[in-house]
This record gives C-alpha cells, sequence and structure tokens, in this order.
C-alpha cells in the first residue's frame, strides 16, 4: 500500500487526507501549528467543491454547519439588483452550495481524519525545513528536528507554502491586484431568505455579504460575514499575505454612499467587533507544479485572487483528483504528473478568469452606465449581459448545472 506525507492541515490538505484514505492510501498530515483552530471567517464552498465532500460523507455535516446558499445577488452601490444567480440544487445542480465559516469547516474535517483514521494522522508543530526524495521515496525534515517518510509527499500548505519555495526557489514575487480587503463577522438580523449572499458595488469599491452559520438561522438569527474591498493608492505589500487585525475604521467611509434595502453596509461593520485586513494577491500560474514524488495543492499550487468563491472548492476539486490518479496508478510518479496534467490548466484558467474579475464582471458593466439610485435596472444591464458572464464562469470554474454544456 503506498504511503502519501501531506504537508498542510488546512481545508485541501485535510480533504486530500479523506480521500486517499477512502481509496486505500495511506496517509499522515503534517501541519506547522501547534493546534488546529476554528480560525478565520465566512468562505463559499461551491457545488463541486460541496459534491466532492458529499461523495465522502459529510453532507449532514455540512448541513448541520454551513448555510445552503439560494444565490448570489449583484447589486449596485444603492441596491439595483443586476442580476441573481440561483445556486443549489433547486437551480438544477446536482449539489448544494454553502456558506459556511472556514474555521469550521476545517474542524469539520479535521474531526472526520481523526475519526476516521486515527489521531495519530495529524501531526502538527511540524513545520517543513527541506525535503529530498529519490527512486524509493521522499524525506521531510522539519523544525522541530524530526523527519517523516513517504513514498509521496503533497505540498498543500496555503500561500506561503514551505514545499513550492523548495521545488520553484527561483519563482518571482506575488502579484498584486490593487485591492485592499476589510473583513469580519458579526451576529445581527438577517436578511432576506437567510440564505443569500450580496456582491454590491464595483471593481474598485466593493461590499459583499453573507449568512454563515445555520445553527443561528434554525434561531431565526444570522451570522453575517462581510467584506469590504476598496482600491488603494499604496495598498500593503503583497509579500505581507497575512491576515492582520485593522483597529482603525477609516475605510467605512468610501461605503457611506452604499443604500441596500434589506441591510445596512455601515452600520453592520462598525458593530464588528474584530476587522481583518488583507492585500487582494495571487501568483502567476507556474509551468509545472511537482517533480518527482512531491506535487502541489491548493493555495500552495494555485493561489487565487478571492472572486467567484472558488478557492477552498479548487483545493477540495484537487483533492478529489489527486486521490482518483494515485488510486489509479501503482506508479506515484506517472500518476502526480497525470494529477496535474488534470488540475493545473484548469486552475490556470480560474486564477486568469479571476483576475478578470470572474463573475463580478456585471458589476463594472453595470457601473460604466451607472448615474443614480433612480436609474433604471434594465438601462444598466440586460438580462443576455448578465447570462453570458454567469454561463461564462461556470464554464471556467467547472460547475454546470445539470445538463448545461460544456
Amino acid at each position: 500500500m503506498s504511503s502519501v506525507l501531506i504537508i498542510g492541515g488546512g481545508i485541501g490538505g485535510l480533504t486530500a487526507a479523506l480521500a486517499l484514505h477512502a481509496k486505500g492510501i495511506r496517509v499522515r498530515v503534517a501541519e506547522a501549528v501547534r493546534e488546529l483552530r476554528p480560525l478565520g471567517v465566512g468562505i463559499n464552498l461551491l457545488p463541486h467543491g460541496a459534491g466532492v465532500l458529499h461523495g465522502l460523507g459529510l453532507g449532514e455535516a455540512l448541513d448541520r454547519t454551513g448555510i445552503r446558499t439560494s444565490a448570489i445577488e449583484y447589486r449596485t452601490r444603492y441596491g439595483h439588483l443586476l442580476a441573481r444567480d440561483a445556486r443549489g440544487v433547486e437551480a438544477g445542480f446536482a449539489h448544494p452550495q454553502y456558506s459556511i465559516h472556514r474555521g469550521h469547516l476545517q474542524v469539520l474535517l479535521r474531526d472526520a481524519v481523526i475519526d476516521r483514521i486515527g489521531p495519530e494522522t495529524i501531526l502538527t508543530g511540524h513545520r517543513l525545513t527541506s525535503l529530498s526524495q529519490d527512486a524509493d521515496g521522499v524525506v521531510a525534515e522539519f523544525e522541530n528536528g524530526g523527519a517523516l517518510t513517504a513514498d509521496a509527499l503533497v505540498g498543500a500548505d496555503g500561500f506561503h507554502s514551505a514545499v513550492r519555495s523548495l521545488l520553484h526557489p527561483d519563482e518571482g514575487p506575488a502579484h498584486a491586484e490593487g485591492m485592499m480587503m476589510y473583513r469580519g463577522a458579526t451576529e445581527a438580523d438577517g436578511f432576506g431568505d437567510g440564505r443569500t449572499m450580496v456582491i454590491a458595488g464595483d471593481h474598485d469599491v466593493k461590499f459583499v455579504c453573507y449568512p454563515i452559520s445555520e445553527p443561528l438561522r434554525q434561531q431565526g438569527r444570522a451570522l453575517l460575514n462581510w467584506v469590504a474591498e476598496l482600491r488603494h493608492s499604496a495598498p500593503r505589500p503583497a509579500t505581507e499575505a497575512d491576515w492582520v487585525d485593522r483597529g482603525a475604521r477609516d475605510f467605512i467611509d468610501a461605503f457611506r454612499a452604499f443604500d441596500m434595502s434589506d441591510f445596512d453596509t455601515v452600520a453592520l461593520m462598525e458593530a464588528t467587533e474584530t476587522v481583518l485586513e488583507y492585500p487582494m494577491i495571487d501568483r502567476d500560474p507556474l509551468p509545472s507544479w511537482g517533480i518527482g514524488r512531491v506535487t502541489l495543492l491548493g493555495d500552495a499550487a494555485h493561489p487565487m485572487y478571492p472572486i467567484g468563491a472558488n478557492g477552498s472548492s479548487q483545493a477540495i476539486i484537487d483533492a478529489d483528483a489527486l486521490a482518483r490518479c494515485v488510486a489509479g496508478d501503482p506508479d506515484l510518479p506517472t500518476a502526480l504528473r497525470a494529477y496535474e496534467a488534470d488540475r493545473r490548466p484548469a486552475t490556470t484558467d480560474v486564477v486568469l478568469a479571476n483576475r478578470k474579475a470572474g463573475p463580478e464582471a456585471v458589476l463594472d458593466i453595470a457601473a460604466a452606465r451607472l448615474t443614480g439610485k433612480a436609474d433604471r435596472v434594465e438601462d444598466l444591464i440586460t438580462a443576455e449581459e448578465r447570462e453570458a458572464v454567469a454561463a461564462r464562469y461556470r464554464r471556467v470554474a467547472g460547475f454546470r448545472k445539470i445538463g448545461e454544456p460544456k
């Protein structure tokens, strides 16, 4: 039986562990931090990513934790509804979309790994410093002085991937889009059906809001995750790719003209206890991911702008493809190259599409024609323009409605 060592205990790494284990592959996960805790704020799990987790038997756990997203609404800063992109099985997808707290999803996956494979599977406090490989396997060495061996190694260690830096030491700096993102989550009254995601504004000033807690929704309340994006003449350097506590709230002034009928944008931000700041950054797609018995997965392989709510889903799709390829070919270097041949072109397309605003292009089309709150929606964007943008991104991102052509 082959063995795979996964570097990184995030969403992609833990999903990979479950998917490989389900195929009969022995796995271990080495995580740099000493304790996996439910950190972060909200993310969206798109239908194709949700389908992988449902296939791993995690559907009921997802339903208990996250919100089954009913739709994404694209609005102007004055609240005009430009498009409502329905999601979920009711909209013709094979699986739901979920809005969920990132940390809660990570804990859900961690608990599944411990329950199915064993608590010894996840090794915390293991920060990778070097790796080597030969015809028989891979050796990973860690900052704590320890070393682990396996038949193959997968770098699922995020934007600051140590594995990626060892494989591609001459890679250039991260790519900055020029946007700063401010985000938080706070308990509040819900809006609409309690399952809708709103994206309002345009490419320079944008506000995103959606509920992420099914338990609170059942109580008639909402844990609202929000993201305020603001183009900045001098954004924080792209090398500083960590969420930091913002402290000051001066960025809120740029959103005082926003006027949503169902929630107060400014009040929501002002009521949030902790606001985090992060520059919108990605990396240029690599011409290849791995070498020999080593490969990459998730943000370590293809960090992308958080547009289209697609980063976590792509990591989960990676994990599924990796497990299928490893289980399908006993020659691991060949299996890993087959995995990369499947996933690298697809994720490159998503990275580049997100640089062009992805499905949020409808916002910029309308913003270029917007004059004020009294505008008519039909004068801002046509139904044909709306559907063309949405369908194009579904094709690139790899999630389609049942019966929709590729």
